[in-house]
């Protein structure tokens, strides 16, 4: 006889991956190292003592001579009018994959909560299982659009035309992936394979019949076995 407690484990197991994907979605909307341009050119690195600049998808920064402790950065909102497409994308998308994902954990830990700890009617166990399996999946593709489109446009070598106040060029001598683009993807592969996991519980393919629905957990029900 098996419990359905017993059948949550990995769903309990999804559900803590879960919040660490939403720390790390956080993390990676935050940071300024999208993009890390490497200039090399005198008149690119007179202002610029790190050779190194880092652009995010909210401010560009590098240490410049003036103040060579600490860094100095320009914001990018989202009107203005010389922000590529990819990076406004990135802006929204970033943070509805956060809200996404902070609501698929709200459902998450519903469902964990009911099936672990609730002896009362489980009548909506299944559809809180399927909503948070969604959820993950939704927040996964919102945070994998802007993730894959910047690294796209880092392979390809895309330009910004920075206003001069930014000091910065238009292309750099050399550009790389940056650290938030790893971060926010590990965070967008967790969450896809959060919604696989809740998706794929026993209990959202097998109704529990409505007469036996207020039994305790060790019944003979063929849903707990």
């Amino acid at each position: 006889m098996l419990f359905l407690a017993h059948t949550a484990h990995l769903q309990l197991a999804g559900l803590l991956s879960g919040c660490l994907a939403w720390i790390l979605t956080m993390a990676a909307t935050a940071t300024d190292q999208w993009r890390l341009w490497r200039l090399r050119r005198a008149n690119d690195t007179a202002h610029i003592t790190s050779g190194v600049a880092w652009v995010g998808i909210w401010r560009a920064c590098f240490h410049s001579h003036a103040l060579p402790e600490m860094e100095h950065c320009q914001s990018m909102p989202f009107s203005d009018a010389f922000v590529p497409p990819e990076i406004r994308a990135a802006q929204v998308l970033m943070m509805l994959a956060a809200a996404t994902a902070l609501a698929a954990n709200a459902a998450a830990a519903q469902a964990v909560r009911r099936v672990y700890f609730s002896l009362e009617v489980r009548g909506r166990v299944r559809a809180l299982f399927i909503l948070a399996g969604a959820l993950y999946i939704l927040a996964g593709a919102l945070a994998a659009v802007p993730l894959a489109w910047n690294a796209k446009a880092v392979a390809d070598g895309a330009a910004i035309h920075f206003p001069p106040i930014f000091r910065l060029p238009a292309t750099p001598a050399g550009q790389e992936v940056g650290v938030a683009i790893g971060v926010g993807s590990a965070a967008a592969i967790l969450m896809l394979a959060n919604g696989l996991v809740f998706l794929a519980h026993r209990h959202v393919w097998r109704t529990l019949p409505t007469e036996k629905m207020e039994d305790q957990p060790g019944t003979d029900n063929p849903a707990f076995q």
